[in-house]
């Protein structure tokens, strides 16, 4: 082998090896983690938001997803991290967030050579997930009179109730006055009634009182008698 073909191999060998090595390169930068595999979306789950992050790293290479929410004045609130391994056809890793309209969103991203934040930063829509109820769905109270009864209904005997009459007052007079031809200071029959339950006489005490009456009297008319007869025969 001459010197000429040992340089000759040595140049074959040189660009063959170089074209490897930027084949390899390629493929292999090709199958590197970027930061241009993940996306982010606020989407609805129902009536309750969900922040969806979407990983379609080819390379499968693990990481971590962390989402948090940008308030006023630059302050932060984490809303919550998960691990996240890629797949070529795409792995979603969901954040249960009731998001409000126009809310902004920064979503980092950790995983083998990326440690970025996904650009722009995540904005939610103008309209919330779950509607508020207009007021104009609201029922409203009716300000119309309820419509009166008519004549019919109301003398029909079978749904009006019947009329009641009224009680007429005793007037004064009437109760004040007592019937003609009766004495005011005569005693009722109810009075009468209940002395007799008192006292336990009955219709013939008059009779009996003017029996004892009579006797007593003839009783003393008998002494009478006989005290005269005996002093008239003493003096005699």
């Amino acid at each position: 082998m001459t010197r000429r073909s040992v340089r000759r191999s040595v140049r074959v060998l040189g660009v063959a090896s170089g074209s490897a090595a930027l084949v390899l390169g390629l493929s292999g930068s090709a199958l590197a983690c970027n930061i241009k595999d993940f996306s982010a979306e606020a989407r609805c789950d129902g009536d309750k938001g969900v922040i969806v992050v979407t990983d379609t790293d080819p390379s499968a290479a693990e990481g971590t997803v962390s989402v948090f929410l940008q308030g006023d004045g630059g302050v932060e609130t984490k809303v919550g991290e998960q691990p996240v391994k890629g797949a070529k056809e795409g792995v979603e890793v969901t954040f249960p967030e009731d998001w409000k309209p126009s809310a902004t969103y920064r979503v980092h991203i950790k995983a083998a050579n990326v440690d970025r934040d996904i650009k722009p930063d995540l904005v939610t829509p103008s309209t919330a997930c779950k509607k508020e109820e207009s007021e104009s769905a609201k029922p409203t109270a009716s300000t119309s009179p309820a419509p009166a009864p008519s004549s019919s209904s109301s003398s029909s005997p079978s749904k009006s109730a019947p009329a009641q009459p009224a009680t007429p007052a005793p007037s004064a007079s009437a109760s004040s006055s007592a019937p003609a031809g009766t004495s005011e200071n005569a005693p009722s029959p109810a009075a009468g009634d209940s002395n007799l339950a008192e006292t336990g006489a009955n219709s013939n005490t008059g009779l009996i009182a003017g029996i004892a009456a009579a006797l007593v009297a003839v009783g003393g008319g008998a002494v009478w008698f006989g005290m005269r007869r005996r002093g008239a025969s003493r003096h005699g």
